[in-house]
């Protein structure tokens, strides 16, 4: 870029590399800084002057008009004895306006007064009360001096006390109407009737917090560094907008932060708040949501006005619209950010992974677009990362809201006032040229693909950001932060190593966890957190409380090796993965689980892999066969659904298969790829269904090989999970392994191979009926037992391990 260009001042520093610094609009100037005052209009001037004044001439006309002998003197003189409050209020006004006077000329007296006098006021109120609440009690004080000047004038006026004038008026104006005036005047009544009920509706949903109400700043945000560096060019045209318009640009108006739950869209945008010490205006999701029609168009004319005053007053405001997506749209999807969605999901986009859909013709883009955005059924059902491996399955806003947002936030620049806009115009004269209004429109959505396009267009918002899940860094800048907070005796590298091990954990996620520590340690009458306070809370959050219920020996045993099959083979062919938690541990909706998680941050996936997950699948089936001779529970639907859809997608979509094209052209084979119960066999029984089997039966074959090579392996872990009910991946790798982890201590299933097959033959007998006493061996643990970690990442819910 140019030093010409927009983004760069004329010495060639870009705008990004311009600081960015929180400043209080309002702070008073330090003392030696203070000059004269700045010299007031001739209007601000007199203005007080000519009211009191005529005030007061209209008091001495009206005694003169009650009695006409009495003459201009003897009024005066009457009305200096009876009035003399008014006289004492002209002549504080004087003294006020000399004083101006005076400051305006000389230094040293106006900087005695704003720093010793009235600056220790006016320090004292902003402690007590926000500058917009000041305001506004300023301004309900200008307003009770007109209705008390009126009050004088209607009560000279009738006769009687200024209180009673006040009330009398509205009597005496009604009766002095003409018969048609007061038809008019009742049905105008009637008609504020219903626009004061609209105006009441209208009301609520919006906050307002100013300058010194946000205390969040851009250092408060960890684990967004890229977003937080984009974010803050925007805030650097909201400061210095002369920057990019005299250079024949313009100020972007609106920012769209779109990303998972919990990743800190929120916190971005009270740290912009923050860090350019503007109002801070946030809606809520529901605000435009009413039973009535209209009420939502009332509400967003109503905000944009409220937005307009404040950015004449603070010379800018922050306005955030959390969940946008609530606002509706007219059936459609946005371009960009569609596709950057479903990209990002488990639906696969046609510009995925390498984004070949750039090289195409416009007509082919158009034509591919479409047909992805047809309504269909994921054909994967979920990506590589997104089930768990193991488990044994158990039996908006309305189209005028939107509309007249679309209004407002492309006609920010329209004229202000109704004497500017309309009596100016019929009196011949020019409107003022509008002010510009300095706004920054920030909005989050989980849903981007909701939004309206017209919505999105450059002009509203025109910048969209992705807010994903942080990077390992941004993790463990994100836990040092919250630990921070509270007393622990984590290490460096125990920080680090918490880290590594929650990928996909948010901020949100992050400080639920420190948050869980802390109640562990408090719980132990204990207020520093220790690392095993943090796995406890890991463990606590995976698997949740037990139900307190307790399986019967055989169907122990038996949930033990189904989890065990899947845990040996995870550790043997997923080298991508680590194995987090496994767990029997009933829960509301499954009798155990085996969680890996990814040890790297990838972005794509390859045959092996899902292969590997296949495997991983097929274990429980393969293992259940194998150690219960030829049987298997219903637990294994769910594990056959995940083992199905993967390898129908590998066939059919992903190009890993015995053919290379992709059915997710078609939608029907598309629709009928998502066999959720079997019912539907549309697809099976053809020759896709052929391939599938194949493939399914050839890894199965894989699977058996390895188990029946590492069958103590699955024993030891069973018998691991029996014991302990819940370990962590270091503990599966010790059964496995043979040697010390943090629970189990795998050196004594060496010597106890025979007795824990002897006790799987007692299992097997009780299985067929044949037997029903069951002895359990005995194996050594480790001295200080620390159950396992969890990874605190935000997933699907662990695949049912139960029987139907």
């Amino acid at each position: 870029m140019s030093h010409d260009e927009p983004g760069n001042d004329s010495s060639g520093t870009t705008v990004r590399d311009m600081p960015v610094t929180p400043r209080d609009v309002h702070a008073p100037p330090p003392p030696e800084v203070i000059g004269p005052r700045r010299r007031l209009p001739l209007w601000d001037r007199i203005k007080f002057l000519l009211l009191f004044g005529g005030l007061w001439f209209f008091l001495v006309w009206s005694s003169m008009a009650e009695n006409e002998l009495v003459t201009f003197r003897d009024a005066w003189l009457e009305r200096t004895q009876s009035s003399r409050w008014l006289i004492v209020v002209l002549a504080l006004e004087l003294v006020r306006q000399i004083h101006i006077f005076i400051a305006e000329r000389w230094g040293a007296y106006n900087r005695f007064w704003i720093d010793r006098m009235f600056g220790r006021f006016e320090r004292y109120t902003q402690r007590r009360f926000s500058s917009w609440t000041r305001y506004r009690i300023g301004r309900a004080f200008r307003w009770l001096i007109a209705i008390a000047v009126l009050a004088v004038v209607l009560g000279q006026i009738y006769d009687v006390s200024p209180l009673v004038g006040l009330f009398k008026a509205p009597t005496a104006f009604y009766a002095a109407l003409p018969m048609l005036a007061q038809m008019v005047m009742i049905l105008s009544i009637v008609i504020l009737q219903f626009a004061a009920l609209f105006w009441f509706l209208s009301k609520g949903g919006v906050d307002t917090y100013f300058p010194e109400d946000i205390k969040t700043r851009f250092e408060d945000v960890w684990g967004q560094d890229h977003v937080v560096e984009r974010v803050k060019e925007n805030i650097v045209f909201l400061e210095n907008p002369e920057e990019i318009e005299k250079k024949g640009g313009y100020v972007p108006a609106g920012i769209l932060l779109w990303g998972p739950p919990g990743t800190g869209k929120t916190l971005m945008a009270e740290a912009v708040a923050g860090e350019t010490g503007k109002p801070y205006v946030f809606v809520d999701p529901g605000a435009f949501t009413n039973m009535f029609m209209g009420v939502g168009i009332l509400k967003v004319k109503g905000l944009f006005r409220k937005l307009r005053k404040l950015a004449l007053r603070y010379g800018g405001v922050i306005v955030f619209f959390d969940e946008a997506d609530s606002l509706g749209n007219r059936g459609g999807s946005t371009g960009a950010v569609a596709g950057a969605s479903i990209a990002g999901t488990s639906a696969p986009a046609p510009w995925d992974a390498c984004h070949g859909f750039s090289f195409l013709a416009p007509q082919t883009q158009s034509s591919l677009f479409q047909a992805h955005m047809a309504p269909g059924v994921d054909p994967a059902g979920m990506g590589r990362h997104g089930f768990v491996m193991g488990g044994m399955n158990g039996g908006g806003g309305g189209m005028g809201t939107l509309q007249a947002l679309l209004t407002e936030l492309s006609g920010l620049k329209k004229p202000r006032g109704f004497v500017n806009r309309v009596v100016r115009r019929t009196l011949g004269m020019k409107p003022k040229p509008p002010p510009k209004y300095r706004m920054l429109v920030m909005m989050a959505t989980n849903l981007p693909s909701a939004l309206d396009e017209a919505l999105l267009r450059p002009g509203r918002i025109d910048r969209i950001y992705r807010v994903g899940y942080p990077s390992k860094e941004g993790r463990k800048r994100t836990y040092e932060g919250y630990f921070a907070k509270v007393r622990h005796e984590l290490t460096d590298a125990q920080i680090e190593h918490l880290a590594t091990i929650t990928p996909y954990a948010t901020g949100a996620s992050i400080k639920d966890l420190v948050n869980e520590s802390l109640i562990v340690a408090l719980r132990d009458d204990r207020e520093v957190i220790t690392y095993r306070d943090v796995l406890r809370a890991k463990v606590l959050k995976s698997v949740g409380p037990p139900e307190g219920v307790e399986y019967i020996e055989r169907e122990r045993h038996a949930v033990a090796v189904h989890e065990a099959c899947h845990a040996v083979v995870s550790y043997l062919v997923q080298r991508g993965n680590v194995i987090d938690t496994a767990t029997i541990q009933k829960g509301q909706d499954f009798l155990g689980f085996v969680q890996p998680i990814p040890i790297e941050e990838r972005f794509t996936s390859w045959r092996t892999e899902y292969e590997a997950d296949v495997m991983v699948s097929l274990a429980s089936l393969v293992g259940e066969r194998m150690f219960f001779g030829g049987d298997n529970s219903s637990g294994v639907s769910g594990d056959l659904q995940n083992a199905t859809r993967l390898a129908l997608a590998m066939e059919g979509l992903w190009g890993m298969g015995e053919t290379i094209g992709s059915y997710a052209v078609s939608r029907a084979p598309q629709g009928a790829m998502a066999v959720n119960d079997g019912t539907d066999r549309a697809l099976l029984d053809g020759p896709m269904g052929v391939r599938v089997e194949r493939l399914l039966t050839e890894l199965s074959e894989k699977t058996q090989e390895l188990l029946t090579e590492h069958r103590s392996a699955v024993l030891a872990v069973a018998h691991a999970l029996e014991t302990h009910k819940t370990i962590s991946g270091e503990d599966v790798i010790a059964a496995i392994e043979g040697t010390e982890g943090p629970v189990v201590d795998g050196r004594a299933y060496v010597d106890l191979r025979g007795d824990l097959e002897e006790y799987h033959s007692q299992a097997l007998a009780a299985h067929e009926g044949r037997e029903h006493q069951m002895t359990m061996p005995h194996a050594r643990v480790a001295d200080t037992p620390a159950p396992a970690p969890e990874t605190g990442v935000p997933q699907p819910a662990p695949k049912a391990s139960s029987e139907d």
